[in-house]
């Protein structure tokens, strides 16, 4: 493995995009992507600049893939105890992972472009969740469809999967993107069951049984997110 797909690690153990990285770093609109396709190297100027920037990234790994990705937190010299010493580099690497600024989207004004990795315009805020897996946004519940499970105003935290039918965990609860024949987008969370029309088609069910259960080609699903976690406010006061 190559640096370039090491730095790849690095930006989705971030939840990075890649273009955002390039802007922020003085890099070429597409540098990223073009070396990855090529399968090339870091260049030197390339490699330092993304060190001296990134300050939490480990070099050694970057570079030969040994050692961690990211550097530990060390209490200063003046720390007396070694144990705490220990204790705050475990912990620090732990924390590390374990936190991640969730991006929350405005559902309503970015339904076509909810599923885009480059859109960040409908951003309404971040929100961090301890102990939840990798996920690449959230947003608001607007309808009735899944109740009691959720209910408006709900949300809702996702990690998009790449839409084909067998990427599909059956019977688990996804963000779908649907286009009808009019080209019309709706998104909108159900459950994901077989359909008995065959192969290329999924059942989309609802919590709400005053909503009936309807049948999708998979080709006109646009976007899939596997949902996994719900915040609910019982209270605004």
């Amino acid at each position: 493995m190559k640096a370039i797909e090491r730095l790849y690690q690095y930006l989705d153990y971030k939840g990075i995009k890649p273009t955002r990285f390039e802007k922020e770093n003085g890099l070429s609109n597409g540098y990223l992507g073009t070396q990855l396709k090529r399968n090339g190297n870091l260049g030197e100027d390339v490699f330092n600049k993304i060190i001296n920037n990134c300050l939490d990234l480990n070099p050694v790994w970057l570079l030969t893939g040994k050692q961690k990705m990211v550097k530990n937190q060390i209490y200063s010299e003046n720390s007396n105890s070694e144990h705490n010493n220990f204790v705050n580099e475990s912990q620090s690497e732990e924390d590390e992972y374990q936190k991640q600024n969730i991006p929350l989207f405005d559902v309503h004004a970015s339904a076509s472009t909810l599923f885009d990795d480059e859109s960040t315009e409908k951003l309404i805020d971040q929100i961090t969740v301890p102990n939840l897996p990798k996920c690449d946004g959230a947003v608001y519940v607007s309808s009735d469809s899944m109740y009691p499970l959720l209910k408006s105003g709900d949300i809702i935290i996702y990690k998009k999967i790449t839409t084909s039918i067998g990427n599909i965990y059956w019977g688990e609860m996804y963000l779908i993107s649907l286009v009808n024949d009019e080209g019309e987008e709706f998104v909108m969370v159900k459950w994901i069951h077989k359909s008995e029309k065959g192969d290329e088609f999924i059942k989309l069910v609802s919590e709400n049984k005053h909503h009936q259960p309807k049948d999708f080609h998979i080709d006109a699903v646009k976007g899939l997110a596997l949902i996994k976690a719900s915040i609910r406010i019982n209270a605004t006061y």
